[in-house]
């Protein structure tokens, strides 16, 4: 094995002699091939003949590595790219030239698309989820109505509660007066108070206005005392002439109710011993006040009202005549104020605001109404209103009897010379020019005359019979006449 040994030695000392000094090309290559192939396979067939260990059993070698490190692989040349234009070449291994994108605008296209896919991709999600939402809705609303097909509407059994006051607006349908219904707990929903109005024709008949029901009913009870007449409150029909306050009838006593007891009546709520009303005294003490524009006075009287020498008359003729609806549930001077608003308006509808015939203001065009409507039959309001404006402009005293009753409590068509002559903002013997304050609540028709009297010279008329016959002339003599003729008829004998 020692031999062995040094024969290995001696061979390595050699191969590494061949290495540092110059070789063949036999040897070049030998070296070449121990570079890349294991060593027992870089001998040559001269050392693959020449095998020490041939006929031995030694199968461990020890390896020796070469000292010197090998020669490192020459580097690849990098690959050259052409640009053309926006866009570049390449050349691959191969060969061939293939076009690459700049860095910059490749990112960007790169990314804008990356951002629509995205786009895309939500807004598909979102319209996905829209219509999910919609199928739902629709399962929905079909469910609600075969449950409500299938099941009665929802309804009190009773007993009914006390009365609450729910209004009924002009133009409204049966559904909206129901749905009012279950606002105001009458019933305890709209369906069944719906369903139980259709099958009451008594509904047809319903007007606008406020109507009393008790709370917490069944839906028929309900609708059936909608529909009895004494369920409408706040409703008020005021006849042409009226005056605020009660009058009595010199021959018979019997009171001419006012105004204000009207109102007084049409705001009860309910039934004795529960029931509860708005009273004169309420009424007249509020319709007083101070406050004109909490009264609802309007501007264009404002300012005579405010000089008005009776605080108790000072809304008289501002509440028309007409039928009216009015909140009983309010305070008597939210009443008032109701009524006499929506008085102004009706007024104002006739052209009140406007330049009239007379030459009057409005507030005066309305106090000569209020004359008229007293003093005239409707076929005759024309020529009384201009029997007014005739004196009114020589500045001749108006002399009418209504102007002398208004300030008395007891009234007829005739006054005797002891009426006529006391001294009254009101009476107009006893002084020229217009009363203070209208002396009733005129009619439209009355007011209309006013603004457009008739053409005439007249200065007097006198009613003459109990036909309501009147004659007119401006003649004082042939007044005289008329007088007498209504004088033999009997319609100016007085009670007194």
């Amino acid at each position: 094995m020692t031999d062995r040994w040094a024969q290995v030695e001696a061979r390595l000392r050699q191969s590494k002699a061949e290495r540092r000094y110059r070789r063949d090309d036999s040897a070049w290559e030998r070296s070449a091939r121990s570079q890349t192939e294991p060593e027992a396979e870089n001998l040559d067939d001269e050392w693959v003949e020449w095998d020490p260990y041939e006929d031995d059993d030694t199968t461990v070698i020890p390896r020796y590595v070469d000292e010197d490190p090998p020669e490192p692989e020459p580097r690849p040349r990098p690959r050259r790219t052409r640009q053309r234009g926006n866009a570049r070449t390449r050349t691959d291994a191969g060969g061939r030239r293939r076009p690459t994108s700049r860095s910059s605008s490749g990112g960007r296209v790169a990314s804008r698309k990356a951002a629509a896919k995205q786009r895309g991709r939500r807004n598909r999600r979102l319209v996905l989820g829209a219509f999910a939402m919609l199928l739902v809705l629709a399962a929905m609303a079909v469910g609600w109505k075969w449950m409500h097909r299938y099941m009665p509407p929802e309804d009190f059994a009773g007993p009914s509660g006390p009365p609450v006051v729910v209004q009924v607006r002009e133009g409204e349908t049966a559904l909206e007066v129901a749905e009012a219904m279950h606002a105001a707990g009458v019933v305890a929903s709209s369906e069944a108070f719906y369903e139980a109005a259709v099958q009451n024709s008594a509904m047809d008949s319903i007007q606008p206005g406020y109507y009393a029901v008790p709370q917490h009913s069944p839906a028929a009870d309900a609708v059936a005392a909608m529909v009895a007449p004494e369920s409408r409150v706040g409703h008020l029909v005021i006849s042409e002439g009226r005056q605020l306050h009660d009058q009595h009838d010199v021959n018979t006593g019997a009171p001419h109710e006012g105004i204000y007891t009207k109102i007084a009546a049409a705001s009860c709520i309910g039934t004795e011993p529960e029931r509860k009303c708005v009273t004169y005294e309420q009424l007249a003490a509020a319709g007083a006040g101070s406050d004109l524009a909490a009264l609802g006075v309007p501007e264009w009287a404002m300012d005579r009202v405010r000089t008005v020498p009776d605080r108790a008359r000072q809304l008289e003729g501002l509440i028309a005549a007409g039928s009216w609806n009015f909140d009983p549930t309010g305070t008597p001077e939210q009443i008032l104020r109701q009524l006499v608003s929506e008085s102004a308006r009706s007024y104002e509808a006739t052209g009140l605001l406007r330049v009239n015939q007379s030459g009057l203001s409005p507030y005066e065009t309305l106090i000569a109404a209020s004359l008229v409507e007293r003093e005239a039959l409707p076929q005759d309001m024309g020529k009384v209103a201009r029997v007014v404006v005739n004196r009114l402009k020589i500045d001749q005293p108006l002399q009418f009897d209504s102007t002398v009753n208004y300030a008395l409590d007891t009234t007829e068509l005739a006054t005797t010379d002891a009426d006529r002559e006391q001294q009254t903002p009101w009476n107009t013997y006893a002084m020229a020019g217009l009363p203070a304050t209208p002396i009733s609540s005129p009619s439209l028709a009355a007011l209309r005359a006013m603004e457009k009297p008739e053409t005439g010279p007249w200065l007097y008329f006198v009613t003459v019979d109990r036909e309501g016959t009147t004659l007119f002339t401006e003649s004082y003599s042939e007044h005289l006449r008329n007088i007498d003729k209504a004088m033999e008829s009997g319609i100016l004998d007085s009670g007194r």
